[in-house]
């Protein structure tokens, strides 16, 4: 039987597992700096850790799990991991390089079962969720990446938008959430760190009486329910109108900006009305809102959507703009490689099969 990652413990947890062995507090704190400050990658290196700890930790647990099963890299910097859990399914997590930092992009899931119509996430369905160490180490994947480079590069933002719904697996997106932001190991800032839902409006009432204090966006796709429930089934079970009332409650409870994003198909949601009919819909939320447009990378499984021209993108955001709409448009990374979420995995099992 395979044993489980360390990572999956949040220093609390760490404290308790270790203490109810006989181990006082300062133990667990001494191997949470040496996993997220020294990034050892066996516990043997933990060379200040009493032997009999370190021997308790490595006959429970082990650190890294993933193996990196193809890389790509973009040339703006860009790069996209493929890893194979244990259990031989393959998930996906990108390196994205910007003026502010580095960002990651995580997955939540094998697979997705939310089955918006344009995103090839959803080809292939759910298999299970990820645990939370497998989520942490996609992110020490990455940082392991970066200081191999050996210069001196950390990373500085999260981005919970990989494959999967984060909030059909809350617990362990919780528990990985906690895990990153700790200031005594990568202390990533809350507010660098941003979790995306398709609006599962019950879990963002829940996310928003969190004390997880990070940042929330909401793929929203559409101005009405007609258009949303055919690009997104699950538009079905939470109408805009229930979506809406969930954001208020986030907004009313949190005071916190959330982002609104919309990818723009060509002749299906990216017309002048669209437009007009998404700024009435955001309406008195707009002091709290930003509306993210989003450039669609189109997939090949699914042709009947395509990318809406550079002129019609400046005119739904100006429009938008002149309805006093905060507005952008979202900087493109990884074009030249598989950019698309869920892209890269899907041809490599198509390749295998």
């Amino acid at each position: 039987m395979n044993k489980p990652s360390i990572y999956g413990l949040t220093l609390d947890q760490m404290t308790a597992w270790l203490g109810e062995r006989g181990h006082k507090k300062f133990r667990a704190t001494q191997v949470w700096e040496w996993l997220y400050r020294k990034r050892v990658t066996a516990f043997s290196d933990m060379t200040d850790v009493h032997p009999e700890c370190v021997e308790l930790l490595a006959d429970h647990y082990t650190i890294l799990t993933l193996e990196e099963h193809t890389k790509q890299e973009s040339l703006d910097g860009t790069v996209k991991f493929l890893f194979k859990l244990v259990d031989g399914n393959l998930i996906e997590t990108v390196l994205m390089r910007h003026k502010f930092g580095l960002s990651v992009c995580v997955t939540t899931q094998v697979g997705c079962n939310i089955g918006c119509s344009f995103c090839a996430s959803g080809l292939l369905k759910k298999s299970r969720d990820l645990s939370a160490a497998e989520i942490v180490e996609q992110v020490m994947q990455v940082q392991l990446h970066l200081d191999q480079r050996g210069k001196d590069e950390r990373v500085s933002h999260l981005v919970v938008m990989g494959i999967g719904e984060p909030f059909d697996n809350y617990e362990n997106m919780s528990d990985f959430i906690r895990v990153i932001k700790d200031h005594k190991g990568l202390a990533i800032g809350p507010r660098h760190i941003t979790v995306s839902t398709s609006g599962l409006a019950n879990k963002i009432v829940e996310f928003a009486d969190s004390d997880l204090g990070v940042n929330l966006a909401i793929s929203l796709h559409a101005p009405n329910d007609e258009i949303r429930t055919r690009i997104m089934k699950i538009n079905k079970a939470i109408p805009i109108q229930k979506l809406m009332a969930a954001i208020d409650y986030y907004l009313e409870k949190t005071n916190r900006r959330i982002t609104l994003e919309y990818i723009l198909l060509k002749d299906v949601n990216d017309q002048r009305e669209h437009a007009l009919e998404l700024a009435e819909l955001v309406g008195d939320r707009r002091n709290l809102a930003n509306v993210n447009l989003i450039p669609y990378n189109p997939v090949d499984e699914h042709s009947q959507y395509q990318r809406s021209s550079k002129e019609s993108i400046t005119a739904f955001y100006d429009t938008l703009k002149k309805q006093g709409i905060s507005c952008s448009v979202r900087l493109e990374h990884g074009t030249d490689i598989d950019a698309a979420c869920g892209q890269l995995r899907s041809k490599q099992i198509k390749k295998a099969q």
